[in-house]
């Protein structure tokens, strides 16, 4: 499902990164909220793909799909 989003414990500290890459998804997800188009975004990170962009944003929606239970 998420094919680009990768998790090691020697990257980042294991934290959801773009394909192994030194870039977390909160950075580009970060980036978007605060505006950024991804024209600026592959400017600033060119080993990225317009496609790295639009899984990191799917990646970050499927997490807030958790169901919160209040008691």
């Amino acid at each position: 499902m998420f094919d680009r989003i990768t998790f090691d414990p020697n990257i980042m500290g294991g934290r959801a990164c773009i394909r192994g890459l030194r870039i977390p998804v909160s950075v580009i997800v970060r980036q978007i909220a605060h505006g950024a188009i991804f024209e600026e975004i592959l400017e600033g990170y060119p080993d990225l793909t317009p496609e790295d962009i639009r899984q990191a944003v799917e990646y970050a929606a499927w997490l807030t799909e958790e169901q919160v239970h209040v008691p």
